[in-house]
């Protein structure tokens, strides 16, 4: 980002891009919140604690997505309802977008539903694999990790889910990190409940714009060039 801010804490219309994400998730109707920290805590910190429901998780290491939800556990225990991932560099995931997820988490009876959006350059994104026979939800699959066939696929993981609670946590516990990264995938899980006959989902954007990430300076001007041309809401 050329800043030495964490990238949650990058302005985006005049707000770090932590606190929109808090706000939508707000509006959706979510009250308790979760900020996992690691880097240079005390920015992130103070940038969200006087937001209404907020507690902090701290992160430790750096060992990926897996790891970071699993840091917030002791906030989460006992596993109960429903739990919303999301990412606090993905500002445009809108309250309606975070309702929807949740209600047909809810109307399906999934374990794990993710929120995906298709998009004509996939690069970078780990990509939803579904079966071809009834196109539920095989699998996630980073890109360093992909096959040639699966890197071809364009519908993509936004990086926000909804899990039952306890199975979230069941499923973590046996996660490993046997990737190009070395890392915990929260991804993973998803195989893992598959592998346990457990039903799994993904609801696909209306609106894929809401999934741009910023990971730049070049995607933080392209955020706002979609505030300002009315493409997304914030």
């Amino acid at each position: 980002m050329k800043s030495e801010l964490p990238k949650v804490a990058v302005v985006l219309n005049e707000s770090p891009l932590l606190l929109h994400v808090l706000r939508n998730i707000e509006s959706a109707g979510i009250n308790r919140k979760v900020v996992v920290v690691g880097y240079r805590k005390d920015i992130v910190t103070d940038i969200a604690k006087s937001f209404p429901g907020v507690e902090f998780a701290e992160q430790t290491e750096q060992l990926g997505t897996g790891h970071a939800v699993i840091s917030a556990e002791k906030q989460l225990a006992p596993y109960t309802g429903y739990t919303i991932v999301a990412c606090g560099d993905a500002p445009l995931i809108s309250s309606s977008s975070f309702s929807n997820l949740i209600e047909h988490h809810k109307t399906n009876g999934y374990v794990a539903t993710v929120l995906s959006a298709k998009m004509e350059n996939p690069t970078g994104y780990g990509r939803i694999i579904r079966s071809a026979d009834d196109g539920s939800l095989l699998r996630i699959v980073e890109e360093k990790d992909a096959s040639p066939e699966e890197k071809a696929v364009n519908e993509v993981n936004t990086g926000t889910y909804c899990f039952n609670t306890e199975d979230l946590f069941g499923a973590l516990k046996q996660i490993g990190n046997n990737n190009a990264q070395k890392e915990y995938y929260l991804t993973d899980v998803i195989k893992i409940f598959r592998n346990e006959g457990k039903k799994v989902g993904a609801q696909t954007l209306t609106n894929a714009l809401e999934s741009h990430g910023i990971n730049s300076p070049d995607d933080l001007a392209l955020a706002k060039q979609y505030i300002d041309n009315g493409l997304v809401g914030v």
